[in-house]
C-alpha cells in the first residue's frame, strides 16, 4: 500500500477564507500540506498563511513569480522571512532570475530563517504541444522543454521543479536524486480532468518518481473531501 499522507499537497483554490477553513477542518489529521495560490493569496494575503498554520499545516506558496531578477529576489526574501515551507518561481523568467532568487534565499537562511524548498515551474499542465509552438513560439516538444528548464533551474541553485506527471520519469533520470519534483495535474481514476491536459493517477505519478502530488478539485470539490482524501492516500 502506498502511503501518500505526507506527500499529497491539497490546493486551497478558493477566494473565501471561510471555505478554506472548512476544508482545513474536514481534512485535519489526514492532510498536512496545503497549496495557497494566487486566488486565495490575492484575496487574503498572509491571513491565509496564518490560517493554515493554525491547523498545523505546511505551506506551498504557489505564486509562480516571474519578473526582473531584482524584483523576484526581493519578493523571495519577504517569503523567506515568513518561513514558508515551499514556494515557486517561473523557469521562463530565466537563469539570472532563478540564480538571484536562490542566492537571496540562502542569505536569508544564514540569518536564521528556515530554509524553504524553491521550485521552478516548467510548463503548465494546461498546455499542449500545439500551445507551445502556436501561441508561445517554443519549438521544442513539451518533454524536451521541461527537461531543459529543469536543468536550468538546477544550475541556478533551485531545489526542484513543478512539472506534469507525464514528464516526471524523464526529469528524474536527468537530475540528481535530491532534486524535488512536484506534480500537479494528478487525477484519481475516473476523475474529471477539468482544464488539466497532461495528467496521471496519483499511484502512477508517485511510481514515476514524483516527491509531492498537488491535488485540488478531486478532493476539495468532492461531496466528502475527507473520505476522498483517505481513499487517495490508502490506494493500493
Amino acid at each position: 500500500m502506498i502511503q501518500l499522507s505526507d506527500r499529497v499537497i491539497v490546493a486551497l483554490d478558493t477566494p473565501r477564507l471561510e471555505d478554506a477553513k472548512k476544508l482545513l477542518t474536514e481534512l485535519q489529521g489526514v492532510i498536512t500540506f496545503y497549496k495557497i495560490g494566487l486566488e486565495l493569496f490575492s484575496a487574503h494575503g498572509w491571513k491565509a498563511i496564518e490560517l493554515v498554520r493554525q491547523f498545523g499545516g505546511r505551506i506551498f506558496l504557489d505564486l509562480k513569480l516571474h519578473d526582473i531578477p531584482t524584483t523576484v529576489a526581493k519578493t523571495a526574501a519577504v517569503i523567506c522571512e515568513h518561513e514558508i515551507d515551499m514556494f515557486n518561481v517561473h523557469a521562463l523568467g530565466g537563469f539570472e532570475m532563478m540564480r538571484k532568487t536562490a542566492e537571496t534565499v540562502n542569505a536569508c537562511v544564514k540569518s536564521g530563517r528556515k530554509k524553504p524548498i524553491i521550485l521552478a515551474v516548467t510548463i503548465l499542465t494546461s498546455h499542449t504541444e500545439e500551445d507551445l509552438s502556436r501561441d508561445l513560439g517554443i519549438q521544442k516538444g513539451i518533454k524536451e522543454e521541461v527537461v531543459s528548464l529543469a536543468r536550468l533551474a538546477h544550475k541556478a541553485g533551485l531545489n526542484g521543479v513543478v512539472c506534469s506527471p507525464q514528464e516526471v520519469t524523464l526529469v528524474r533520470k536527468e537530475l540528481p536524486k535530491h532534486f524535488t519534483l512536484v506534480t500537479p495535474g494528478v487525477r484519481p481514476p475516473g476523475s474529471d480532468k477539468n482544464d488539466q491536459k497532461r495528467t496521471l493517477t496519483p499511484k502512477v505519478a508517485l511510481q514515476a518518481g514524483a516527491d509531492y502530488l498537488v491535488i485540488g478539485r478531486p478532493i476539495t470539490a468532492a461531496p466528502d473531501p475527507r473520505t476522498q482524501a483517505l481513499a487517495i492516500i490508502n490506494q493500493e
